[in-house]
């Protein structure tokens, strides 16, 4: 299992999809991370196979 460095409220993009714009982390339940995207709406992300980074909220 994946080690997860971000906690619901935390900001995070993903680098391979920048178009979805940043997301907000809504909740996380096991290796699964549901995220609110600005340009691609709420995704249930699974972490093992999509990388999410975290950038700072000062970023945003």
């Amino acid at each position: 299992m994946m080690l997860i460095d971000f906690e619901p409220g935390d900001y995070v993009i993903n680098p391979t999809n920048k178009n979805w714009g940043i997301g907000q982390v809504q909740s996380i339940i096991g290796n699964k991370v549901t995220v609110n995207f600005e340009n691609y709406g709420k995704r249930v992300i699974n972490i093992e196979n999509i990388y999410l980074e975290k950038i700072n909220n000062e970023n945003k």
